[in-house]
């Protein structure tokens, strides 16, 4: 009988997934994103159809050309090297509930307005079945266990460990770029803390959490604020916690001043 739960991308996990073994970093932060919310409305008002994952994936993006370039780096053959340029993929909803993905390329060379058309298009793509990613999940999810378990190592050596390309399935080192994005508050999550996903290069995975209003000390008074959870989780074989304290420090000069992205 079919296992109805026994999805291409469980079958997928499942072999991608081991138990955990490796030196992680953790950490998470309360930001005031009320001016930021403004700032959103108001260029939703001008047409230009961004939300809080077309921001935090913009800025991200220029903290690692910016400040932070040890983020664009990973690991090949014992040695650090720099990814190419600046990648990420995005955390999407799939027309089955399930969690897709979707990569961009060159974020840092985008505005909003471009980042807010490209990834819709991307999306689009992949919600329609046609995108590489979910071609890649359901070829890995057709071979017979335990063979699966064989040939996803040996891709895994290949692209993640050596740094080479396989061409015939499209797979490389920047197959995901350089980090992850998930915005885990559209689904209903306060708070997350992510898995590296062990078959990608990236240094870190950014999850933006829920939204909601507390009482917020500004100029020396509570008063009622819109405050967002993010949550990261960071490779320590390529960056530490100061690392994710300048990414962090760049962001919340964004929120405050989020209008510096448009230059």
């Amino acid at each position: 009988m079919t296992n109805d739960f026994n999805t291409a991308w469980r079958k997928t996990a499942s072999t991608i997934y081991q138990k955990p073994n490796d030196s992680k970093i953790f950490g998470s932060v309360e930001v005031d994103i009320t001016e930021l919310e403004h700032y959103i409305q108001q260029q939703r008002k001008a047409g230009v159809k961004i939300t809080l994952t077309h921001f935090f994936l913009l800025a991200t993006a220029r903290a690692l050309r910016d400040e932070v370039p040890e983020f664009n780096t990973y690991v090949k053959r014992g040695t650090i090297v720099p990814f190419p340029s600046i990648d990420a993929t995005v955390s999407v909803l799939m027309a089955n509930g399930e969690m897709g993905s979707v990569k961009m390329q060159h974020i840092d060379k985008h505005t909003l307005a471009t980042l807010a058309e490209a990834l819709r298009q991307a999306i689009q793509t992949a919600q329609k079945g046609d995108d590489k990613s979910k071609k890649q999940k359901e070829t890995l999810a057709r071979i017979p266990w335990p063979f699966r378990d064989y040939v996803y190592r040996l891709i895994r050596y290949v692209t993640v460990r050596l740094g080479w390309t396989i061409p015939g399935l499209g797979l490389s080192a920047n197959n995901f770029g350089a980090f992850f994005l998930s915005n885990i508050g559209s689904i209903g999550l306060d708070m997350g803390y992510p898995a590296l996903f062990p078959s990608a290069n990236v240094s870190f995975v950014l999850i933006l959490g829920g939204v909601s209003q507390k009482p917020w000390v500004v100029n020396g008074e509570v008063v009622p604020r819109t405050i967002l959870s993010l949550g990261a989780a960071l490779d320590h074989r390529v960056v530490d916690a100061s690392h994710g304290g300048k990414l962090f420090k760049y962001l919340k000069k964004m929120i405050a001043n989020p209008s510096l992205l448009e230059r």
